[in-house]
Protein backbone atom coordinates (compact mmCIF):
# COMPACT_ATOMS: atom_id res chain seq x y z
CA UNK A 1 0.00 0.00 0.00
CA UNK A 2 1.74 3.57 -1.35
CA UNK A 3 1.91 6.22 1.17
CA UNK A 4 -1.19 8.20 -0.48
CA UNK A 5 -3.42 5.17 0.45
CA UNK A 6 -2.66 4.68 4.00
CA UNK A 7 -3.22 8.44 4.59
CA UNK A 8 -6.34 8.16 2.65
CA UNK A 9 -7.23 5.04 4.57
CA UNK A 10 -6.29 6.77 8.50
CA UNK A 11 -8.24 9.90 7.15
CA UNK A 12 -11.07 8.05 6.15
CA UNK A 13 -11.06 6.42 9.63
CA UNK A 14 -10.98 9.21 11.50
CA UNK A 15 -13.81 10.85 9.12
CA UNK A 16 -15.92 7.91 9.84
CA UNK A 17 -15.62 8.53 13.45
CA UNK A 18 -16.06 11.76 13.63
CA UNK A 19 -19.19 11.57 11.37
CA UNK A 20 -20.70 8.90 13.74
CA UNK A 21 -20.18 10.04 16.84
CA UNK A 22 -23.50 10.24 18.44
CA UNK A 23 -23.38 14.27 19.61
CA UNK A 24 -22.28 15.02 16.38
CA UNK A 25 -25.20 12.93 14.96
CA UNK A 26 -27.55 14.23 16.97
CA UNK A 27 -26.82 17.86 16.22
CA UNK A 28 -26.57 17.09 12.18
CA UNK A 29 -30.03 15.80 12.11
CA UNK A 30 -31.58 18.18 14.70
CA UNK A 31 -30.91 21.14 11.87
CA UNK A 32 -31.79 19.14 8.95
CA UNK A 33 -35.43 19.28 10.59
CA UNK A 34 -35.21 22.67 11.29
CA UNK A 35 -34.31 23.91 7.74
CA UNK A 36 -37.53 23.86 6.76
CA UNK A 37 -38.93 25.85 9.47
CA UNK A 38 -35.69 28.68 8.85
CA UNK A 39 -36.54 28.95 5.57
CA UNK A 40 -40.57 29.32 6.54
CA UNK A 41 -39.36 32.44 8.59
CA UNK A 42 -37.06 33.43 5.70
CA UNK A 43 -40.07 33.27 3.29
CA UNK A 44 -42.00 35.53 5.76
CA UNK A 45 -38.76 38.22 6.16
CA UNK A 46 -38.94 38.26 2.23
CA UNK A 47 -43.19 38.77 2.31
CA UNK A 48 -43.17 41.21 4.66
CA UNK A 49 -40.14 43.68 3.17
CA UNK A 50 -40.43 43.34 -0.36
CA UNK A 51 -44.36 43.10 -1.04
CA UNK A 52 -45.80 44.28 1.95
CA UNK A 53 -44.31 46.64 3.22
CA UNK A 54 -45.05 50.46 2.70
CA UNK A 55 -41.73 52.02 2.59
CA UNK A 56 -39.18 48.98 0.69
CA UNK A 57 -42.20 46.77 -1.00
CA UNK A 58 -45.06 46.93 -3.96
CA UNK A 59 -47.39 48.34 -0.90
CA UNK A 60 -45.21 51.65 -1.19
CA UNK A 61 -47.94 51.90 -4.23
CA UNK A 62 -51.46 53.01 -3.77
CA UNK A 63 -52.65 50.07 -5.60
CA UNK A 64 -51.54 47.54 -3.18
CA UNK A 65 -51.39 49.72 -0.09
CA UNK A 66 -54.06 47.56 1.40
CA UNK A 67 -51.11 44.23 1.52
CA UNK A 68 -49.65 46.47 4.55
CA UNK A 69 -52.32 45.86 6.37
CA UNK A 70 -51.57 41.97 6.33
CA UNK A 71 -47.55 42.71 7.07
CA UNK A 72 -48.57 41.29 11.19
CA UNK A 73 -49.34 37.91 9.37
CA UNK A 74 -46.10 37.65 7.96
CA UNK A 75 -44.21 39.31 11.64
CA UNK A 76 -45.96 36.82 13.52
CA UNK A 77 -44.61 34.01 11.80
CA UNK A 78 -41.12 35.06 11.72
CA UNK A 79 -41.23 35.62 15.50
CA UNK A 80 -42.68 31.83 15.73
CA UNK A 81 -39.94 30.62 13.67
CA UNK A 82 -36.77 32.74 13.51
CA UNK A 83 -36.60 34.07 17.31
CA UNK A 84 -37.47 30.61 18.72
CA UNK A 85 -34.81 28.64 17.14
CA UNK A 86 -32.46 27.42 20.16
CA UNK A 87 -36.12 26.09 21.51
CA UNK A 88 -36.27 24.18 18.70
CA UNK A 89 -32.69 22.89 18.29
CA UNK A 90 -32.38 21.96 22.00
CA UNK A 91 -36.07 19.71 21.63
CA UNK A 92 -34.65 17.98 18.38
CA UNK A 93 -31.49 17.42 20.00
CA UNK A 94 -32.84 15.56 22.77
CA UNK A 95 -34.50 13.78 20.76
CA UNK A 96 -32.09 12.68 18.39
CA UNK A 97 -29.93 11.61 21.03
CA UNK A 98 -32.71 9.89 23.06
CA UNK A 99 -32.90 7.78 19.84
CA UNK A 100 -28.90 6.73 19.91
CA UNK A 101 -29.23 6.08 23.51
CA UNK A 102 -32.74 3.46 23.12
CA UNK A 103 -35.50 5.78 23.97
CA UNK A 104 -37.63 6.21 21.14
CA UNK A 105 -40.21 8.47 22.40
CA UNK A 106 -40.34 12.09 22.64
CA UNK A 107 -39.71 12.50 26.55
CA UNK A 108 -35.72 13.05 26.17
CA UNK A 109 -36.49 16.55 23.83
CA UNK A 110 -39.23 17.62 26.88
CA UNK A 111 -36.54 16.90 29.16
CA UNK A 112 -34.07 18.65 27.75
CA UNK A 113 -35.69 21.89 26.81
CA UNK A 114 -37.20 21.85 30.75
CA UNK A 115 -33.83 21.52 31.95
CA UNK A 116 -32.58 24.46 29.57
CA UNK A 117 -34.78 26.07 31.00
CA UNK A 118 -34.08 25.41 34.67
CA UNK A 119 -30.99 27.39 34.19
CA UNK A 120 -31.60 30.85 32.67
CA UNK A 121 -32.95 33.32 34.21
CA UNK A 122 -36.75 34.39 34.44
CA UNK A 123 -36.47 37.35 36.04
CA UNK A 124 -35.38 40.65 34.22
CA UNK A 125 -35.08 44.02 34.88
CA UNK A 126 -36.82 46.64 32.35
CA UNK A 127 -37.45 49.99 31.69
CA UNK A 128 -40.26 51.79 32.12
CA UNK A 129 -41.87 55.01 32.20
CA UNK A 130 -37.61 55.95 32.97
CA UNK A 131 -37.43 53.74 35.67
CA UNK A 132 -36.12 50.39 35.93
CA UNK A 133 -38.72 47.72 37.07
CA UNK A 134 -38.64 43.91 37.56
CA UNK A 135 -40.67 41.40 35.43
CA UNK A 136 -40.79 38.10 36.66
CA UNK A 137 -41.52 34.59 35.21
CA UNK A 138 -40.46 36.27 31.47
CA UNK A 139 -38.33 34.14 28.73
CA UNK A 140 -36.53 37.02 27.08
CA UNK A 141 -35.71 36.45 23.61
CA UNK A 142 -31.92 35.88 23.97
CA UNK A 143 -32.70 32.59 25.50
CA UNK A 144 -34.58 31.10 22.47
CA UNK A 145 -32.88 33.27 20.03
CA UNK A 146 -29.40 31.77 18.12
CA UNK A 147 -28.11 33.75 20.96
CA UNK A 148 -27.90 31.21 23.19
CA UNK A 149 -28.13 28.40 21.27
CA UNK A 150 -24.70 27.15 22.23
CA UNK A 151 -26.03 26.54 25.87
CA UNK A 152 -28.79 24.38 24.78
CA UNK A 153 -26.88 22.91 22.56
CA UNK A 154 -24.81 21.73 25.81
CA UNK A 155 -27.54 21.41 27.98
CA UNK A 156 -29.46 18.99 25.89
CA UNK A 157 -26.60 16.56 25.32
CA UNK A 158 -25.57 16.69 29.06
CA UNK A 159 -29.40 16.59 30.43
CA UNK A 160 -30.70 13.93 27.67
CA UNK A 161 -27.06 11.53 28.91
CA UNK A 162 -27.91 11.86 32.68
CA UNK A 163 -31.54 11.14 31.83
CA UNK A 164 -31.17 8.05 29.92
CA UNK A 165 -27.85 6.75 32.44
CA UNK A 166 -29.83 6.95 35.38
CA UNK A 167 -33.23 5.28 33.46
CA UNK A 168 -30.69 2.24 33.68
CA UNK A 169 -30.51 1.89 37.08
CA UNK A 170 -33.21 -0.71 38.15
CA UNK A 171 -34.20 0.92 41.49
CA UNK A 172 -35.03 4.24 40.27
CA UNK A 173 -37.69 2.70 37.93
CA UNK A 174 -41.62 2.26 39.27
CA UNK A 175 -42.89 -1.16 38.09
CA UNK A 176 -46.43 -1.28 37.38
CA UNK A 177 -48.94 -4.15 37.15
CA UNK A 178 -48.99 -5.85 33.59
CA UNK A 179 -52.82 -4.41 33.17
CA UNK A 180 -51.35 -0.38 33.10
CA UNK A 181 -50.91 0.70 29.62
CA UNK A 182 -47.32 1.05 28.68
CA UNK A 183 -47.21 4.50 28.17
CA UNK A 184 -48.60 4.98 31.39
CA UNK A 185 -45.97 2.54 32.86
CA UNK A 186 -43.50 4.10 30.71
CA UNK A 187 -43.83 7.50 31.81
CA UNK A 188 -44.19 6.46 35.73
CA UNK A 189 -40.92 4.52 34.84
CA UNK A 190 -39.09 7.55 34.48
CA UNK A 191 -40.46 9.98 37.04
CA UNK A 192 -37.40 9.95 39.39
CA UNK A 193 -34.92 9.51 36.26
CA UNK A 194 -36.68 13.19 35.17
CA UNK A 195 -36.47 14.61 39.00
CA UNK A 196 -33.17 14.48 39.40
CA UNK A 197 -32.07 15.12 36.12
CA UNK A 198 -33.82 18.36 36.42
CA UNK A 199 -32.50 19.16 39.97
CA UNK A 200 -28.99 18.36 38.84
CA UNK A 201 -29.02 20.63 35.69
CA UNK A 202 -30.96 23.26 37.67
CA UNK A 203 -29.08 23.37 41.03
CA UNK A 204 -25.59 23.26 38.56
CA UNK A 205 -27.14 26.48 37.01
CA UNK A 206 -27.92 28.12 40.29
CA UNK A 207 -24.56 27.21 42.11
CA UNK A 208 -22.82 28.63 39.24
CA UNK A 209 -24.48 32.08 39.09
CA UNK A 210 -23.87 32.33 43.09
CA UNK A 211 -20.02 31.00 42.81
CA UNK A 212 -19.18 33.46 39.98
CA UNK A 213 -21.68 35.73 39.66
CA UNK A 214 -22.90 35.53 36.38
CA UNK A 215 -25.52 33.51 34.56
CA UNK A 216 -24.88 29.73 32.59
CA UNK A 217 -25.83 31.38 29.49
CA UNK A 218 -23.29 34.55 29.62
CA UNK A 219 -20.30 32.13 30.21
CA UNK A 220 -21.11 30.03 27.25
CA UNK A 221 -21.60 32.94 25.13
CA UNK A 222 -18.84 35.01 25.94
CA UNK A 223 -16.34 31.76 26.21
CA UNK A 224 -17.47 29.15 23.61
CA UNK A 225 -20.19 31.05 21.20
CA UNK A 226 -18.36 34.35 20.42
CA UNK A 227 -15.15 33.63 20.12
CA UNK A 228 -16.58 30.89 17.16
CA UNK A 229 -19.05 33.48 15.85
CA UNK A 230 -15.51 35.75 15.82
CA UNK A 231 -13.29 33.01 13.95
CA UNK A 232 -16.07 32.20 11.61
CA UNK A 233 -16.98 35.96 10.58
CA UNK A 234 -13.71 36.99 9.96
CA UNK A 235 -12.46 35.82 6.88
CA UNK A 236 -9.37 33.92 7.29
CA UNK A 237 -11.59 31.49 9.53
CA UNK A 238 -14.53 31.19 6.73
CA UNK A 239 -12.15 30.31 4.44
CA UNK A 240 -10.45 27.46 6.72
CA UNK A 241 -13.66 26.04 7.61
CA UNK A 242 -14.08 25.89 3.19
CA UNK A 243 -10.43 24.51 2.73
CA UNK A 244 -11.05 21.67 5.41
CA UNK A 245 -14.49 20.83 3.65
CA UNK A 246 -12.66 20.91 0.13
CA UNK A 247 -9.72 18.56 1.41
CA UNK A 248 -12.14 15.71 2.62
CA UNK A 249 -13.87 16.03 -0.46
CA UNK A 250 -10.54 15.42 -2.65
CA UNK A 251 -9.99 12.29 -0.30
CA UNK A 252 -13.63 10.81 -1.05
CA UNK A 253 -15.27 11.77 2.12
CA UNK A 254 -18.18 14.01 1.54
CA UNK A 255 -16.65 17.34 3.37
CA UNK A 256 -19.92 19.34 4.43
CA UNK A 257 -20.94 16.66 6.45
CA UNK A 258 -17.26 16.30 8.05
CA UNK A 259 -18.02 20.63 9.25
CA UNK A 260 -21.65 20.62 9.18
CA UNK A 261 -22.10 20.48 13.00
CA UNK A 262 -19.53 23.40 13.26
CA UNK A 263 -20.61 25.10 10.19
CA UNK A 264 -24.61 25.41 11.04
CA UNK A 265 -25.04 26.44 14.14
CA UNK A 266 -22.68 29.30 13.34
CA UNK A 267 -24.06 30.33 9.78
CA UNK A 268 -27.69 29.18 10.55
CA UNK A 269 -27.29 31.52 13.42
CA UNK A 270 -25.74 34.48 11.86
CA UNK A 271 -28.80 34.26 9.28
CA UNK A 272 -31.36 34.23 11.61
CA UNK A 273 -29.56 37.30 13.60
CA UNK A 274 -29.69 38.99 10.08
CA UNK A 275 -33.13 38.30 9.26
CA UNK A 276 -34.45 39.89 12.22
CA UNK A 277 -32.59 42.93 12.15
CA UNK A 278 -33.99 43.01 8.38
CA UNK A 279 -37.28 42.57 9.59
CA UNK A 280 -36.82 45.15 12.61
CA UNK A 281 -35.29 47.66 9.99
CA UNK A 282 -31.70 47.17 11.70
CA UNK A 283 -28.04 47.31 10.64
CA UNK A 284 -27.68 43.70 9.20
CA UNK A 285 -24.71 43.25 11.45
CA UNK A 286 -23.22 39.74 9.56
CA UNK A 287 -21.69 39.17 6.30
CA UNK A 288 -20.54 35.80 7.03
CA UNK A 289 -23.89 33.54 7.00
CA UNK A 290 -25.07 30.05 5.70
CA UNK A 291 -26.64 32.09 1.92
CA UNK A 292 -22.86 34.17 2.00
CA UNK A 293 -21.83 30.22 1.82
CA UNK A 294 -23.41 29.16 -1.30
CA UNK A 295 -24.15 32.45 -2.84
CA UNK A 296 -20.33 33.16 -3.11
CA UNK A 297 -18.54 29.20 -2.11
CA UNK A 298 -20.76 27.04 -3.36
CA UNK A 299 -21.85 28.21 -6.72
CA UNK A 300 -22.56 24.92 -8.72
CA UNK A 301 -22.19 22.69 -5.44
CA UNK A 302 -19.04 22.19 -3.51
CA UNK A 303 -15.46 23.87 -5.22
CA UNK A 304 -17.79 25.98 -7.25
CA UNK A 305 -17.51 23.46 -9.83
CA UNK A 306 -20.40 25.52 -12.33
CA UNK A 307 -16.90 26.97 -13.05
CA UNK A 308 -15.39 23.23 -13.80
CA UNK A 309 -18.34 22.51 -16.51
CA UNK A 310 -18.36 25.38 -18.05
CA UNK A 311 -14.76 25.27 -18.76
CA UNK A 312 -15.05 21.78 -20.14
CA UNK A 313 -17.57 22.72 -22.46
CA UNK A 314 -15.43 25.88 -23.77
CA UNK A 315 -11.76 23.67 -23.76
CA UNK A 316 -12.51 19.99 -22.86
CA UNK A 317 -11.16 17.80 -25.99
CA UNK A 318 -11.85 14.38 -24.22
CA UNK A 319 -15.32 12.62 -25.31
CA UNK A 320 -15.82 11.44 -21.52
CA UNK A 321 -15.59 14.63 -19.80
CA UNK A 322 -18.12 16.36 -21.96
CA UNK A 323 -20.58 13.51 -21.38
CA UNK A 324 -19.89 13.52 -17.70
CA UNK A 325 -20.30 17.36 -17.83
CA UNK A 326 -23.70 17.45 -19.78
CA UNK A 327 -24.89 14.96 -17.38
CA UNK A 328 -23.91 17.49 -14.73
CA UNK A 329 -24.66 20.58 -15.90
CA UNK A 330 -28.68 19.44 -14.95
CA UNK A 331 -28.32 18.73 -11.55
CA UNK A 332 -25.41 21.17 -10.91
CA UNK A 333 -27.97 24.40 -11.80
CA UNK A 334 -29.64 23.39 -8.33
CA UNK A 335 -26.04 22.79 -6.96
CA UNK A 336 -25.97 19.29 -6.70
CA UNK A 337 -22.50 18.29 -8.08
CA UNK A 338 -21.85 14.45 -6.85
CA UNK A 339 -21.99 13.32 -10.66
CA UNK A 340 -19.36 15.50 -11.26
CA UNK A 341 -17.31 15.15 -8.69
CA UNK A 342 -17.42 10.90 -8.61
CA UNK A 343 -17.65 10.77 -12.48
CA UNK A 344 -15.41 12.67 -13.37
CA UNK A 345 -13.69 12.62 -11.43
CA UNK A 346 -12.69 14.95 -9.16
CA UNK A 347 -12.09 13.44 -5.80
CA UNK A 348 -8.45 10.99 -5.73
CA UNK A 349 -7.52 13.38 -8.80
CA UNK A 350 -4.55 15.02 -8.25
CA UNK A 351 -5.18 17.63 -11.48
CA UNK A 352 -9.00 18.35 -10.58
CA UNK A 353 -7.89 18.60 -6.37
CA UNK A 354 -5.92 21.75 -7.08
CA UNK A 355 -8.45 24.20 -8.69
CA UNK A 356 -11.25 22.26 -6.60
CA UNK A 357 -9.82 23.47 -3.45
CA UNK A 358 -8.13 26.71 -4.66
CA UNK A 359 -11.53 28.42 -6.12
CA UNK A 360 -14.06 28.70 -3.48
CA UNK A 361 -11.37 30.21 -1.50
CA UNK A 362 -10.70 32.69 -4.36
CA UNK A 363 -14.71 33.32 -4.99
CA UNK A 364 -15.23 33.63 -0.69
CA UNK A 365 -12.42 36.15 -1.00
CA UNK A 366 -14.29 38.25 -3.54
CA UNK A 367 -17.28 37.67 -2.29
CA UNK A 368 -16.30 39.20 1.41
CA UNK A 369 -14.53 41.88 -0.22
CA UNK A 370 -17.61 43.00 -2.29
CA UNK A 371 -20.04 42.67 0.95
CA UNK A 372 -17.67 44.75 3.45
CA UNK A 373 -17.29 47.18 0.98
CA UNK A 374 -21.17 47.64 0.13
CA UNK A 375 -20.89 46.82 -3.31
CA UNK A 376 -22.95 43.35 -2.64
CA UNK A 377 -25.89 43.45 -0.17
CA UNK A 378 -25.19 41.15 2.46
CA UNK A 379 -27.58 38.05 3.43
CA UNK A 380 -30.55 38.62 4.59
CA UNK A 381 -32.68 35.82 3.63
CA UNK A 382 -32.16 32.27 3.86
CA UNK A 383 -33.09 30.51 1.04
CA UNK A 384 -33.08 26.75 0.16
CA UNK A 385 -29.39 25.85 -1.45
CA UNK A 386 -30.76 23.84 -4.25
CA UNK A 387 -31.81 27.53 -5.42
CA UNK A 388 -30.01 28.17 -8.70
CA UNK A 389 -27.18 30.89 -9.13
CA UNK A 390 -28.02 33.81 -9.31
CA UNK A 391 -31.23 33.70 -8.19
CA UNK A 392 -29.85 32.84 -4.91
CA UNK A 393 -27.97 35.84 -5.22
CA UNK A 394 -30.64 38.24 -5.49
CA UNK A 395 -32.98 36.73 -3.29
CA UNK A 396 -30.68 35.93 -0.37
CA UNK A 397 -30.12 39.77 -0.64
CA UNK A 398 -33.65 40.84 -1.06
CA UNK A 399 -32.95 42.11 -4.60
CA UNK A 400 -28.87 43.16 -4.48
CA UNK A 401 -27.91 43.24 -7.77
CA UNK A 402 -24.67 44.14 -6.44
CA UNK A 403 -24.65 40.43 -5.30
CA UNK A 404 -26.27 39.04 -8.34
CA UNK A 405 -23.21 41.21 -10.40
CA UNK A 406 -20.24 39.53 -7.73
CA UNK A 407 -21.69 36.19 -8.16
CA UNK A 408 -21.30 35.98 -12.20
CA UNK A 409 -18.24 37.53 -11.22
CA UNK A 410 -17.23 34.38 -8.89
CA UNK A 411 -18.73 32.56 -11.76
CA UNK A 412 -16.61 33.89 -14.34
CA UNK A 413 -13.39 34.07 -12.18
CA UNK A 414 -13.81 29.95 -11.45
CA UNK A 415 -13.90 29.39 -14.88
CA UNK A 416 -10.37 30.75 -15.62
CA UNK A 417 -9.22 28.93 -12.76
CA UNK A 418 -10.54 25.81 -13.56
CA UNK A 419 -9.59 26.34 -17.52
CA UNK A 420 -5.49 25.33 -17.21
CA UNK A 421 -6.35 22.20 -15.18
CA UNK A 422 -9.10 21.21 -18.26
CA UNK A 423 -6.43 22.06 -20.87
CA UNK A 424 -3.85 19.50 -18.69
CA UNK A 425 -6.63 16.75 -18.09
CA UNK A 426 -6.90 17.05 -22.49
CA UNK A 427 -3.38 16.05 -22.49
CA UNK A 428 -3.11 13.64 -19.65
CA UNK A 429 -5.90 11.66 -19.94
CA UNK A 430 -3.97 9.09 -17.41
CA UNK A 431 -3.94 11.77 -14.83
CA UNK A 432 -7.35 10.43 -13.84
CA UNK A 433 -7.18 7.76 -10.91
CA UNK A 434 -8.09 4.07 -12.25
CA UNK A 435 -11.60 3.18 -11.23
CA UNK A 436 -10.64 -0.37 -9.96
Amino acid sequence: MSFKEKAADVMGHVAYRITNQKYIMAIKQAFVTLMPIIITGAFAVLVANMIMSPETGLAHFEIFRFLAELQPIMKAINYATLNFLTIGAVFLIGIELGKINGHKSLFPGLMALISFISVIPTTLLLEVDGSMREVVDVLARQFSDPKSLFLGMIIAIVSVEIFCKLTEVKWLQIKMPDSVPLNVATSFSSLFPSIITITIISSFGFAFHRVTGIYLHEAVYNVVQRPLESVVQGLPGILTLMFVAQFFWVIGIHGNQMIKPIREPLLLGSIAVNMTAFQEGKEIPNIITMPFWDVYMSIGGSGVTIGLLIAIFIAGRREEMRSIAKLSSGPGLFNINEPVIFGLPVMLNPVMAIPFIVTPLVTGTIGYIATATGFAGKAVVMVPWTTPPLVNAWLSTAGSMGAVITQLICIVVAVFIYLPFVLLSNRKPEAAPDSE
